[in-house]
């Protein structure tokens, strides 16, 4: 399903060099149909959502674009991740040539970083609105910018090792398979550790130090606007504090979302990161159990999450779903229309100028 699900699991190749051995043919069943249901949810889904946004593409905001690309992401893993496991399971070893080794195993991997890092970058633009907002203020709204551009380069740039590791090797006579050769035993650890501090760790720390100074300054916020609240209970309140009302409940929503987001996404790989680190520096570790190879596999469930968690963040979810499924209507734009308007802070503030003046 990964990197190295077939891989880093039977790394020592001694023993794959020296016979073909048979697989475990009741988990590869399990596999497959685990791997099926994910590919087929994971693609209607982010194809749902990526229709919808598109329909909305010249009023995209900020926090939408993040999504529109989180999305892309996720069809990068669906796709060039788990599509290719499926067959790889399916047929057993890897069949085709030296170049499509190579190739399969570097989108494998720039699908993950690409869905990490657009996370990453999502959390630091909700940071930048919340803590720091005359930074967004100055922003013009745009459908392309340097955090989204930055985070794909990334992925495309991090992911180049892989050609250069993965490579078709005969593991038996007359059988190939896309290996990963490494130089024990400190090769496949360096490789697990280091892949697992760029993709995983430090994304995390980041988004996490970022999520912890937007919650204190949200509830530093919330109190402040309560005490004005409670003073103004007498007076008629003006245009300025009901767009500061409204500001706050916009930002949020957002910043709930990227939460539950950043939350789901721990969930589902922090086990596939523990079992492969486990695989590499324990000898003795079960690597050919069904619990470690549901464990990576469930790993995947991050890409159907994640359209998931936005249409429950939007107001009108039902409407939403009858949209998806009922493409063709000619009311599809009216219920488009009516969803839930998730813009950043700096649309709304700009909104709220006039009545300022």
């Amino acid at each position: 399903m990964a990197w190295f699900i077939v891989n880093i699991s039977n790394i020592t190749l001694e023993n794959a060099l020296s016979g073909d051995e048979p697989r475990d043919e009741r988990l590869a069943q399990v596999e497959i149909a685990l791997l099926s249901i994910i590919f087929i949810t994971a693609g209607m889904l982010n194809f749902g959502v990526l229709l919808l946004l598109w329909k909305r593409r010249k009023q995209l905001s900020r926090m939408r674009v993040f999504v529109f690309h989180l999305c892309v992401a996720d069809l990068v893993v669906t796709f060039f991740q788990v599509c290719p496991q499926l067959m790889w399971d399916i047929t057993d070893r890897f069949v085709g040539p030296d170049i499509l080794c190579r190739v399969v195993k570097y989108l494998q991997v720039v699908g993950m970083f690409a869905s990490t890092y657009m996370i990453v970058v999502m959390t630091m633009d909700r940071y930048q609105a919340i803590c720091n907002p005359m930074v967004t203020f100055q922003r013009r709204r745009a459908r392309w910018n340097g955090a989204v551009c930055a985070a794909w380069c990334v992925s495309f740039i991090g992911s180049l090792p892989q050609i250069f590791i993965f490579s078709r090797v005969e593991v038996a006579p007359g059988v190939y398979d896309c290996w990963a050769l490494f130089i024990k035993p400190w090769g496949p650890r360096a490789y697990v550790t280091w892949t697992t501090l760029v993709i995983f760790v430090l994304p995390i720390l980041v988004v996490i130090v970022c999520q912890v100074r937007i919650c204190r300054t949200v509830h530093i916020n919330f109190h402040m606007k309560t005490h004005h609240v409670a003073e103004s209970v007498s007076k008629t309140l003006s245009s300025r504090a009901s767009s500061v009302t409204g500001v706050s409940k916009a930002r949020a929503k957002t910043v709930k979302m990227t939460v539950v987001i950043v939350l789901v996404y721990i969930i589902c790989w922090t086990p596939f990161f523990i079992v492969q680190l486990w695989s590499v520096w324990d000898i003795e570790a079960p690597t050919q159990t069904a619990t470690f190879t549901i464990l990576m596999l469930l790993a995947s469930l991050n890409s159907c999450a994640n359209p998931c968690i936005y249409l429950l963040f939007s107001e009108k979810l039902p409407k939403t779903l009858v949209a998806l499924m009922c493409v063709g209507q000619s009311d599809l734009k009216e219920s488009i229309h009516e969803e839930a308007t998730m813009v950043s802070s700096l649309h709304i503030s700009l909104k709220s100028l006039p009545h300022c003046r």
